[in-house]
């Protein structure tokens, strides 16, 4: 048997984040070092909370999770509450954790553990803004060649924006962090809205969750059941895109997804266009290629694996 793969989750929890990290925890082939929290959807001592929440659900107490950056690096934070409630985890009842945060800063504990472990051994899976990497790469650069990959839900192209017309939140919530990240050299596969909108719940696939019978199952139900509203209203759709487990059924099952290796640049500075991701889709140019930029999705297969590993825990 292969060895599990090893990855630190960065995140701002977020019901979708919630569903990848449950189904992180519940898959053998992932060994999940440490959970890093950054302040994203919801401020950051709630995204702590959240965090931990989720790993007393998953029945795994021992995982190590760390506070973070509590704003972007250089503008204020923009949250979410809007799409996922107050709690960040609103749709799901859920205890308060017992069990405590880590003692280290998460950026001490990206660059300690890059420094310990062997180099091209850790995948970094980002659900949230991408401040705590930015700041560790900044901090110690030679961290970033030292990393198998980054896996990270952010940006659009053909989908444009969902927070404002032209940006993803992820990114505009700290584009000055996305530059730093898409400029490291580091290997990046991207999950933006264009693929994430094709991830959609249905009535079928969320009470396929419920159907589970278990608290995990029930919980994913009702976290579906709450953020689902906003996106119907917004997009008309028929359900809601679940964006943050793109990341982790990507290294479960690759093949699920598509897109292609192309250039992606950061807008910094637009007056309109601030966080956008400048995706060379058709390669014109002439820019170098910095990130696997995923497009399609199989999500028959992607909800078949959710629901699947969600039921073992």
């Amino acid at each position: 048997m292969t060895r599990p793969r090893k990855i630190i989750i960065d995140t701002d929890p977020g019901q979708d984040d919630a569903v990848a990290i449950l189904l992180a925890l519940a898959s053998p082939e992932l060994e999940v070092l440490g959970l890093t929290c950054v302040a994203g959807n919801v401020p950051l001592p709630l995204t702590a909370r959240n965090s931990r929440v989720i790993c007393e659900l998953a029945g795994r107490p021992d995982i190590k999770v760390f506070s973070g950056c509590d704003g972007p690096m250089t503008r204020q934070l923009i949250t979410a509450e809007h799409v996922h409630g107050k709690s960040g985890l609103d749709g799901a009842d859920l205890p308060d954790p017992v069990m405590p945060l880590a003692g280290l800063h998460a950026v001490d504990f990206l660059i300690d553990t890059l420094h310990a472990e062997r180099p091209g051994s850790v995948t970094l899976c980002a659900l949230g803004p991408l401040t705590n990497i930015a700041t560790a790469f900044r901090r110690a650069p030679e961290i970033a060649s030292r990393l198998a990959e980054v896996v990270l839900m952010g940006g659009a192209y053909f989908e444009v924006g969902n927070i404002t017309p032209a940006a993803e939140f992820n990114i505009h919530v700290d584009p000055q962090a996305a530059e730093i990240v898409f400029k490291s050299g580091v290997p990046l596969v991207v999950m933006p809205l264009d693929v994430t909108h094709k991830a959609l719940t249905t009535r079928a696939r969320v009470e396929a969750f419920r159907a589970l019978g278990t608290p995990a199952g029930h919980a994913v139900a009702g976290w579906t059941d709450f953020f689902e509203r906003f996106d119907m209203a917004k997009y008309g759709s028929e359900g809601a895109p679940l964006h943050d487990p793109c990341t982790i059924a990507y290294l479960l099952q690759p093949d699920l997804f598509s897109g292609r290796h192309i250039n992606v640049e950061i807008e910094t500075r637009g007056e309109f266009t601030l966080g956008m991701t400048v995706a060379d889709w058709w390669r014109v140019s002439g820019r170098r290629a910095n990130a696997m930029f995923m497009r399609d999705l199989d999500a028959e297969g992607f909800f078949r694996l959710l629901t699947e590993r969600i039921g073992t825990l």
